[in-house]
């Protein structure tokens, strides 16, 4: 008998448990639901280093000058676009730099942003390549000219050595 009474609390106490979430829920309309967009295509540009960089560099035994060139892709999903055209994205770019002297720098780079409606685009993000770990802040603006779409990106790497400042185009096609 006292089983039977304790199975019978049991009961009771799990059905009002389920019972609460369905009571606290708003009866409002959700709100719609968003697609996502995936784009993905080449950058290339260049990167400015200081001389701390650079001698960082030079102890690791990568002999380098300051200004290196930059080719890459870029992985983007936007994912949440709110009625006022701000978007939010999430990328990852691939770098290799310094192949016009001779050597072979990889980057990677993830960010986190928002782009207008008009295209311009903010981002911010961890970096990591030989020259160190860094956090990247990234700005830029996006043309578009049908389903081509043509980022100009400038990015800000500080870090324990130094900075390096970065200008990177490319390209990406919109596809659904």
């Amino acid at each position: 008998m006292r089983e039977i009474r304790l199975m019978l609390r049991l009961s009771v106490v799990l059905v009002m448990m389920r019972a609460a979430p369905a009571a606290a829920q708003d009866m409002t309309v959700p709100p719609p639901l968003t697609h996502t967009v995936e784009l993905a295509g080449p950058r290339f540009g260049f990167t400015m280093l200081t001389q701390g960089v650079v001698d960082a560099l030079a102890e690791r035994r990568i002999q380098i000058k300051p200004v290196i060139s930059q080719f890459g892709w870029q992985v983007e999903k936007q994912f949440y676009s709110h009625a006022s055209g701000v978007t939010a994205v999430t990328e990852f770019v691939g770098l290799l730099g310094g192949l016009e002297q001779g050597v072979a720098l990889p980057s990677g780079n993830w960010l986190v942003g928002l782009r207008s409606r008009e295209g311009a685009e903010f981002g911010i993000g961890p970096n990591i390549s030989p020259a160190g770990v860094g956090l990247v802040i990234a700005a830029g603006v996006t043309f578009r000219a049908g389903a081509l779409n043509v980022p100009m990106n400038f990015a800000l790497v500080p870090s324990k050595d130094g900075v390096r400042v970065s200008v990177l185009t490319g390209f990406t096609l919109r596809r659904r």
